[in-house]
């Protein structure tokens, strides 16, 4: 692999370049998120109604995790830059309409552009960072990057309701439109002009690429895994400030549940990164998830503030333990030129599993209450982590390489 080094100090290049990449993810995760809060209180200022509402949300995350994989492939083959540039420009357009739409419908439409958008920035970001890195330090790099992510997706929505109450929601639109315009300049002057292997002859045929996706029982491991834990943390997102309600908790407190994990997920990144490059990533991430499994089954016996926040705070940590070294193992299970096809993959499983986490759980919520369901949430989890387990516990040939023209 062409970022493989046996130095464990990497160069300071890449240390510059690491750091460029993390702002530009910090800054454009941070400007997508201010507009959370703030959506569904604008469709409801323009008569949407409860169902709307969750099928803005809903569109929204459908189109980034059906065009994820397919817009990470076209990154590997047209360039990653050139893919998250695109992203960027439809991104800050779709914003600026959000300010002149006028109807619910007009939203929906809006914000499935917006989802293609993201789904051209999320995927070719994370190949750039394996692109950048050494071998050496994939863990640690995934960690910064992953880090930044999760701190702008934590400040960015309290940032967007504050500006919505000092400005007004259609300000907001404005504010990101200009935000995604304005990091045009950082991506065009600073990220790398091309993938490595593409600008020589040996970028091998697409069919070749989508072949190995195919057959790669090893990446099927990660995004399996990926979207298991997306599924069982998708109830826990979205049904967890109900069942927190039925235990006499108020939004507050539902609100620094939130926050602790956040946290917690946040600052446990970077020494996790560490750690992952410096033991078995695979056996860090099945230590991690199956915590997971662990973490969501107990909240069913959990009632008071104190015990969800100590809950929310394990949740932070055991992810940091999953997450961290599942995100720098897949680019070690597939070639550079398939890293964009391996990021979005990842990328696609993380949407479709939140969402069905999220739209799936709530008629069995309706059957069987919230204490199963949890149950039912760490079940899934552990039955995907068993799925990732088997995937390289045969790892012979699981990698394999795409042969050059």
């Amino acid at each position: 692999m062409p970022t493989a080094t046996k130095n464990p100090n990497p160069p300071t290049s890449y240390k510059i370049l690491l750091t460029v990449v993390c702002g530009i993810a910090f800054a454009s995760y941070f400007a997508t998120s201010l507009r959370l809060p703030v959506v569904p209180l604008f469709a409801v200022s323009l008569g949407a109604s409860t169902s709307e509402v969750g099928f803005i949300n809903s569109s929204f995350l459908l189109m980034c995790g059906l065009l994820a994989l397919p817009l990470g492939l076209l990154g590997d083959r047209w360039g990653r830059k050139r893919i998250i540039l695109l992203g960027l420009l439809i991104a800050s357009s779709s914003s600026l309409l959000l300010y002149w739409s006028r109807t619910p419908l007009q939203i929906i439409w809006i914000y499935l552009a917006f989802g293609v958008g993201l789904a051209m920035i999320g995927p070719s970001l994370m190949a750039i960072v394996a692109d950048i890195s050494p071998a050496t330090h994939l863990g640690r790099a995934y960690g910064w990057y992953t880090t930044s992510i999760y701190s702008a997706m934590s400040l960015g929505p309290a940032a967007g309701g504050l500006l919505a109450e000092a400005l007004g929601y259609r300000q907001v639109f404005l504010f990101v439109a200009g935000a995604m315009f304005l990091l045009l300049i950082p991506v065009a002057w600073f990220l790398p002009r091309s993938n490595p292997r593409a600008d020589d002859h040996q970028l091998p045929d697409l069919s070749q690429v989508i072949s190995l996706g195919w057959s790669n029982h090893l990446l099927h491991g990660c995004w399996a895994l990926t979207l298991g834990s997306c599924i069982a943390l998708g109830v826990f997102f979205t049904f967890f400030p109900l069942y927190a309600l039925r235990h006499g908790l108020n939004a507050g407190q539902i609100g620094v549940v939130f926050a602790a994990q956040a946290v917690i997920n946040a600052l446990s990144r970077i020494p996790l990164g560490r750690l992952s490059d410096q033991t078995d990533k695979t056996r860090l991430a099945i230590w991690g998830f199956l915590g997971l499994s662990l973490v969501l089954a107990a909240f069913s016996f959990s009632h008071s503030l104190t015990a969800f926040i100590v809950l929310a705070m394990a949740s932070g940590a055991v992810q940091g333990v999953g997450f961290t070294p599942l995100g720098a193992l897949i680019p070690e299970v597939v070639p550079v030129e398939a890293r964009g096809l391996a990021m979005g993959g990842y990328n696609t499983a993380i949407y479709l599993g939140m969402m069905t986490g999220s739209a799936g759980m709530g008629p069995v919520i309706h059957l069987i209450g919230f204490e199963p369901s949890f149950f039912l949430a760490a079940l899934i989890n552990l039955f995907f982590t068993g799925w990732f387990y088997l995937a390289f516990r045969r790892k012979s040939g699981g990698r394999g390489r795409i042969p050059a023209h």
